[in-house]
């Protein structure tokens, strides 16, 4: 088989890069959190441009304002923002938002939020993890409990991305505390701004990415929020997920290949002992390998893609693509700080918000361990 992509998936490629090298400089880097007011607003400038040229979304239906492209294109935003380093990348995605509501959500729920997002108007955010549940979701505590025609909101979510700057939460929690566990779990759309709801920043782990912790009390919303079949949200969360390890993919491999290029870069640069360092064998075998696995890694999830694409089951390719793809950022991140000694440290250098960036590759979309537990069952182990 040959993965190729055509001439105007390149074209694309170029011009994203382009866009993001120009209009994406890095005014929030070393400042420890996401920055505010002015830094924001850039960003919220950057957004719209790309939600003008139907990037955020290019991968919905054209009736929501989408262009119908291809998961390939998707995949390659999501490599390119990786690549160039994009600090604030989770927030330009509406990597879940999308396919959720595009399967589970009744009519009237699509017409009302999947054009405002695809205009850029709308900000999203999605609660999943909790406090005493991550890997083990099937467990979370928050619940939704039926009043009249209402639920009723009590919990708390965790990690939840830019959750402070959010409209709307697409949050998972527990409608039928009496049912098994993976079941009476369902998605349910909230206004941030209900009564009850409040957001508290959790220190911040990585430039760009700030996380918080949302609590809902006593958050009282229409049933009709419920997203998808009541009862069915862990079982379609985990049908999403798949897709979503896919784009995780993308954005390792992106930046498992911007450390190669800044390596072979700084490589032929940097002299030490009267010759460029990558005439030395240790430098030049450490980037070979780091290359091997930026091939590698994108080869497995070109596979994956082409099995979505193809409407065939994908989910052992996704989980392996996540876990070869997310272990070869970190470990080319690792690789390319070493390289660049001292300088590997510092924040103006890409390979050194690459480590920092990259460590959440391998958490995020189910562990490292949780994809290793999926290939497993679907070997019959």
């Amino acid at each position: 088989m040959e993965f190729k992509f055509t001439a105007e998936d390149e074209e694309f490629r170029r011009e994203l890069r382009a866009f993001m090298k120009a209009e994406l400089p890095d005014p929030w880097e070393g400042a420890g959190r996401y920055p505010e007011e002015d830094d924001w607003d850039l960003n919220v400038a950057v957004r719209q441009k790309m939600a003008e040229k139907g990037w955020l979304t290019m991968h919905w239906p054209e009736e929501y304002g989408g262009q119908a492209a291809s998961p390939v294109k998707s995949a390659i935003f999501n490599e390119e923002i990786a690549y160039m380093r994009a600090p604030g990348r989770d927030i330009f995605g509406v990597r879940m938002l999308g396919p959720t509501l595009m399967i589970h959500g009744s009519e009237e729920q699509k017409k009302t939020h999947l054009p405002s997002v695809a205009k850029g108007e709308i900000q999203w955010c999605q609660g999943y993890s909790e406090p005493e549940s991550g890997s083990d979701l099937a467990s979370l505590s928050t619940r939704a409990v039926r009043d009249g025609d209402d639920l009723v909101i009590n919990g708390a979510k965790v990690w939840t991305t830019m959750a402070h700057r959010a409209d709307w939460i697409m949050l998972l929690t527990r409608t039928d505390p009496d049912a098994p566990k993976h079941r009476g779990i369902s998605f349910v759309l909230v206004d941030m701004k209900t009564p009850g709801v409040s957001v508290r920043p959790i220190i911040n782990m990585a430039n760009g990415h700030e996380f918080n912790q949302v609590t809902f009390d006593d958050v009282r919303v229409p049933e009709e929020n419920l997203l998808g079949e009541r009862g069915r949200g862990y079982a379609n969360f985990l049908r999403i997920l798949d897709e979503g390890r896919i784009a995780i993919a993308a954005l390792s491999v992106g930046a498992a290949q911007g450390c190669v290029d800044e390596s072979v870069r700084y490589a032929k640069e940097r002299e030490a002992f009267g010759r460029p360092i990558g005439a030395n064998q240790a430098i030049a075998f450490k980037i070979a390998r780091m290359e091997t696995r930026a091939q590698v890694a994108r080869a497995a999830y070109y596979d994956a893609a082409a099995l979505m694409l193809s409407g065939k089951p994908f989910k052992k390719q996704a989980a392996i693509a996540k876990l070869v793809a997310s272990e070869a950022a970190m470990d080319n991140a690792r690789d390319a700080t070493q390289i660049f000694g001292g300088y590997g440290f510092m924040n103006e250098y890409a390979v050194a918000r690459h480590y920092r960036d990259s460590k959440i590759l391998e958490i995020g979309e189910g562990t490292t361990e949780v994809q290793l537990m999926l290939i497993g069952r679907e070997l019959g182990l």
